[in-house]
């Protein structure tokens, strides 16, 4: 068990290129975790990490024993996995992060049916629309919006997301209703939103009958949060371009009127994504089954239509909204 331990630590010192880091994600403390890593280069005989005061690398033959070490520690997961599934019983500690609007509006009030399935997962959630490194935050897996490019983690598409542009009456009644979108450039004021990754500010896309067109428009305010787009946009700010979730039940009351009904916007694709190395976990699988699930309970939120039926694939977000 020490060597499969060692190994587990090693591993996580390599992704996570920290002692500090790999110790706080196996919950040991950092002496524990150095006395491993010694142990195991005593036993292999050979140096695995270049350490300095500064950072930590990998050498050639810790670059070799990984690769092959993390496919024994997956094999091992996945037994774990089958055993824990077969029982129906998967437990542990979860660390999942998610945009702050999904959480508080879908994944938190869906909870006690998450806890009833599973009741001895414990879950950590981290909550807010900066993306983290899955890896090196030793986070199992995220739920986000946003196209996905590079090719190192695994992502599963669980609903489009369509979006609506609203304002407030209060709003509308001073400045008049927009009757086409290149009014938004000059005669009215928007709320932008741009990028927590990059800083890229997010134009307001209006699509009909094959004509697109994008509006940067005037603003006074712009945001990197979806409750606080929101917020800004039930305070009569201007308008704005929210999730349709989170519109509808002021739409309901009125507190919001929608602008532009016969434009479409683009679906904004929503993803749970995890890394490779953990896509066996009995906690990560069971998990994720429960967000897919939901998400197709959810048909008046989001759209289920064009979801594709391929396996998921191994990429990564571009952005994340």
């Amino acid at each position: 068990m020490d060597q499969i331990q060692s190994m587990r630590v090693f591993a996580r010192v390599v992704e996570t290129g920290s002692f500090t880091r790999a110790a706080e994600s196996l919950d040991m403390p950092k002496g524990s975790a150095t006395k491993l890593l010694q142990q195991l280069e005593t036993r292999l005989k050979v140096k695995l990490l270049n350490r300095t005061t500064r950072r930590v690398t990998v050498t050639p033959d810790g670059a070799a024993y990984y690769e092959r070490a993390s496919r024994l520690l997956n094999d091992l997961d996945e037994m774990e996995a089958a055993m824990t599934l077969a029982q129906g019983k998967p437990g542990g500690r979860l660390r999942v992060d998610v945009g702050s609007s999904i959480a508080s509006d879908i994944i938190i009030p869906s909870l006690p049916d998450f806890y009833r399935r599973y009741p001895d997962i414990q879950l950590d959630l981290g909550v807010g629309d900066r993306p983290v490194d899955l890896i090196s935050d030793n986070v199992d897996c995220v739920i986000r919006g946003g196209e996905l490019t590079e090719q190192s983690l695994v992502a599963r598409r669980i609903a489009n997301m369509p979006l609506v542009s609203v304002a407030t009456p209060a709003y509308l009644a001073q400045h008049g209703t927009p009757r086409h979108p290149l009014e938004l450039e000059d005669k009215h004021t928007v709320i932008n939103f741009f990028s927590p990754r990059t800083g890229r500010m997010f134009p307001n896309v209006f699509e009909r009958d094959g004509e697109r067109i994008e509006i940067a428009g005037r603003h006074k305010l712009s945001v990197n949060e979806g409750n606080a787009y929101l917020a800004a946009t039930l305070a009569g700010l201007g308008i704005a371009q929210v999730a349709r979730f989170q519109a509808l039940p002021y739409l309901g009351t009125g507190a919001l009127v929608e602008i532009l009904p016969d434009w479409q916007h683009p679906l904004i694709p929503m993803h749970v994504v995890y890394p490779p190395n953990r896509h066996l976990s009995a906690r990560v699988r069971a998990f994720v089954e429960w967000t897919v699930d939901l998400f197709a309970r959810q048909a008046e939120l989001v759209e289920q239509t064009a979801l594709p039926r391929e396996p998921a694939q191994t990429l990564a977000l571009a952005s994340a909204t």
